[in-house]
């Protein structure tokens, strides 16, 4: 269960008499400062370390018709500061937050505004007290940032969006020409490295919030609430009838936290914003929640070829039972089984008969190996009141539910509702197909990964490029299933792959390196066993990478250029260092090591890694706290080491 031990709670509470004079709240640590003004509706600018970074305005709530926050007569301003710590069930950061912050409550009386400044982000959300269920119309917020910030998004065409779209590289002019929606979460880079990352926490029964952009500023737009909808296909729906409000819900609570990041590079990838907002954990035992690693059939069209292969290769028992044995050999928890192991993709229950499913969850619990199954969610959706208790008869202890492909608010009210009853049955949950995380993984911690993110299972649109912007974009606020360990790998410029042999851009030490420096609570082995056992060496490595961690530390980093992480688990530490485009040399301090000698074993790209991509060097030195190590990256390479 998640603990939280207050250290300290300090309670400074004041009225204002001048409420249009500036409140100034300051960041604990002094370096963000936040100018509130109520003159003429809500508005603060904020600066990090005496420097304007951007101001916000609009702060509107369209409630019913009537709009709350423009030109409301303020009734009081409390401040507050607090400070905790958080323990989450699932670090993939820090087994231990330190969580602390000064806060403004601004009463307007039938609702509040609370805004809260931490060190490294400023957090704004409404508060509602109102009689009853509520209609929100919208909400808006318009935030301007300072020049020459220049804006990396993902957009969206519609709502109706799976998030796996390239990142833009623009400026908000730019942006504005293409005229497209942007999903959450956004970042603006400037040239001096101060970094704006815009997201989300605790979104629950309410939509996820996209922007828009127009004359420098940007904005919020959001999905409408269905009144109905039907099926399309066998993993889809049409919506057929829209409300006008995007979201009815209880008048008494509050809204969904909207967080902008104040940091630089490293800050971005140290920072654990969203789960400092999210709500804690609502299950009293997460003892049988088992992060871990996959082996995934699907990318590599489940077709095993070693000399030891002497069935027919595809979705059944004979190949699953090789996948299991392959799991079971380097200590992998999971086998997933893709699309293809039932005989029906609206029929969850019956097993194709090649698969022989029920001596199959036998044949790997003699292994020590779990089964996952894939589901599209129409099959959850249409079979809820008994899947679940049926898979945990069964002995099934986690699922990949696929394409919602919606975030509004039924859909985000659905996650919650197939989180919670897979708890139950002591089942965890991939959601693929998804919205990015926005705080449900923290209140049911069985969820351990969202997919929404352009991953490996892009093939050719999934670039080193791209990539590099992933840890400080989308897996910045949760973890995201990318889908890595690709073992045929290529330079852009050569890359030609597809199923059954399928590649990936990027070196092998860059593969390898993605295990340290992506977050996931569980994390795929995508590639096919066959090649594995290949490169034994190079397996074995990617199979010791734990999904979850005790200590983060960024080493290194520029935004969307590259990236050296430092994890630590128990008594190892985990070095993944990847680069774009550009072949790099960086110095690395290991200060952060205790004291005495430690042995490092790396993996880092070979002399002739900028042509022939698979060709790595394994080298060993000792090292210790003063050892300030070189490093050399070729380009779209990787580094990728243990230390213990």
């Amino acid at each position: 269960m998640k603990k939280i031990m207050s250290i300290g709670l300090a309670l400074l509470c004041c009225s204002m008499v001048a409420f249009g004079a500036d409140t100034v709240v300051t960041s604990p640590n002094g370096q963000i400062k936040v100018s509130i003004n109520t003159t003429d509706g809500l508005s603060w600018t904020v600066s990090r370390n005496g420097k304007t970074v951007y101001t916000e305005s609009g702060i509107a709530l369209n409630v019913g018709g009537k709009i709350l926050g423009d030109k409301a007569k303020v009734k009081s301003i409390k401040q507050k500061a607090g400070s905790q710590i958080i323990h989450p069930v699932v670090p993939l950061k820090f087994a231990e937050i330190r969580d602390s912050y000064n806060e403004v409550t601004i009463n307007y009386g039938a609702y509040q505004v609370l805004l809260r400044v931490m060190d490294n982000a400023v957090a704004h959300r409404f508060v509602l007290n109102q009689k009853g269920d509520v209609e929100i119309m919208d909400e808006q917020f318009n935030l301007r940032p300072a020049n020459d910030f220049t804006a990396h998004y993902q957009t969206a065409s519609s709502f109706n969006t799976s998030y796996e779209e390239l990142y833009q590289h623009k400026s908000l002019s730019e942006w504005q020409q293409d005229d497209k929606m942007a999903t959450a979460p956004l970042l603006l880079s400037a040239p001096d490295d101060t970094q704006l990352l815009i997201g989300e926490s605790d979104v629950d029964d309410y939509p996820h919030m996209f922007f828009l952009t127009k004359n420098g500023t940007i904005t919020t737009t959001f999905p409408k609430a269905p009144i109905s909808w039907e099926p399309r296909g066998d993993r889809s729906e049409t919506i057929t009838q829209e409300a006008a409000y995007i979201a009815k819900t209880n008048g008494q609570r509050a809204l969904p936290w909207r967080w902008v990041a104040v940091t630089d590079s490293k800050g971005i990838i140290e920072q654990t914003i969203p789960v400092q907002l999210a709500r804690r954990s609502v299950l009293t035992d997460t003892s049988w929640i088992k992060p871990g690693q996959f082996s995934w059939e699907w990318w590599n069209g489940a077709a095993p070829y070693g000399p030891d292969v002497d069935f027919k290769a595809g979705c059944n028992y004979d190949t699953y039972c090789y996948f299991a044995d392959f799991a079971a050999k380097y200590g992998i928890e999971y086998i997933l089984l893709d699309e293809g192991w039932a005989k029906s993709t609206t029929d969850p229950f019956n097993g194709n008969d090649e698969l022989r499913l029920p001596e199959l969850i036998k044949y790997c619990d003699a292994k020590g190996v779990k089964i996952v199954l894939w589901l599209p969610w129409l099959a959850v959706y249409n079979n809820f009141d008994t899947i679940f208790k049926t898979y945990a008869d069964w002995g099934i202890t986690a699922v990949k539910i696929d394409f919602m492909d919606h975030a509004d608010q039924w859909m985000v009210n659905f996650y919650k509702r197939v989180t919670a009853e897979a708890a139950k049955y002591h089942i965890i949950i991939d959601w693929h197909g998804a919205f990015t995380p926005a705080g449900l993984e923290q209140e049911y911690p069985n969820l351990l990964s969202y997919e929404g993110v352009l991953g490996l299972e892009q093939g050719a649109r999934c670039t080193t490029d791209n990539t590099l912007f992933i840890p400080f974009i989308r897996n910045a606020v949760g973890p995201a299933d990318f889908t890595p360990g690709c073992m045929y790998n290529m330079q852009p410029e050569r890359y030609r792959a597809t199923r059954p042999n399928s590649g990936a851009m990027g070196t092998r030490a860059f593969q390898m390196a993605l295990y340290v420096v992506l977050e996931s609570g569980v994390q795929m082995l995508a590639d096919n066993p066959t090649r594995y056992y290949e490169a034994d060496d190079c397996t074995r490595y990617i199979a010791s990478v734990p999904t979850t961690w005790d200590e983060t530390r960024c080493l290194a980093a520029q935004a969307g250029e590259y990236v050296v992480v430092a994890k630590r688990k128990g008594a190892k530490w985990f070095i993944g260092a990847i680069t774009n485009g550009t072949a790099r040399d960086l110095t690395l301090s290991l200060d952060f090591l205790s004291a005495g000698q430690h042995q490092l074993t790396a993996y880092k790209d070979g002399k002739n890694a900028e042509y022939q991509a698979m060709h790595y060097n394994k080298v060993e030195q000792s090292v210790n706290a003063s050892t300030q190590l070189n490093i050399h990256l070729a380009k779209n390479g990787g580094w990728a080491a243990v230390i213990e």
